[in-house]
């Protein structure tokens, strides 16, 4: 699994990832997989992703595949993405999602998180989508992450940056799928008109 994060601070948004990568109790550290970055640049958003890689990879694909390159700054663009990346999930990356009896709809079976000068942003599996405050964090490692960025978000001696990587940090210290380095983001926020 991983440890990934968001938080909004001061003006800014920052993200943090882990980089451990895992399949069962296979792991590989960032020292034996070139491509281990679970933060990927597109457009001025950063997004990290975790989950399984073909689905990842194939999320990296599709973006850079656009003949235009939509905005991720909202609830509206970020859901008409997502629907259309699940399309093309089974389509033109014959990935199986079949659904399971339990679950309302098809999972993507990737959780990301998105920061841009607009704010920050969630999607879970199921493609729900929200726009967030102050931070979060998902996948094993989010517990510890919650309780890392919760316990020092509004002590000013620490930077949106700081914080998100403190989630993460604290994710690879007691999640055994979580592992350093970190790698980590941020970009100033747009100020909101009134």
């Amino acid at each position: 699994m991983s440890t990934i994060t968001i938080v909004k601070k001061n003006g800014y948004a920052a993200i943090a990832a882990d980089t451990l990568i895992t399949s069962g109790s296979f792991k590989q550290s960032a020292e034996y997989v070139v491509n281990h970055q679970k933060i990927m640049k597109y457009g001025h958003s950063y997004l990290a992703t975790s989950g399984p890689r073909s689905v990842i990879q194939s999320l990296e694909l599709y973006l850079q595949g656009l003949k235009s390159s939509p905005q991720l700054d909202s609830h509206a663009n970020i859901s008409e993405v997502w629907l259309s990346f699940h399309e093309a999930l089974k389509e033109k990356y014959y990935l199986n999602l079949d659904r399971d009896d339990d679950d309302p709809v098809e999972s993507l079976r990737i959780a990301t998180l998105i920061i841009n000068p607009e704010g920050i942003f969630s999607v879970n599996s199921y493609r729900s989508f929200s726009e967030l405050a102050k931070f979060y964090a998902y996948e094993s490692g989010s517990e510890y992450a919650f309780g890392a960025m919760y316990a020092v978000y509004n002590d000013e001696r620490y930077s949106a940056e700081e914080v998100a990587r403190l989630g993460v940090a604290a994710g690879a210290e007691f999640d055994d799928a979580t592992g350093t380095p970190i790698t980590s983001y941020r970009v100033k926020l747009r100020a909101k008109k009134r």
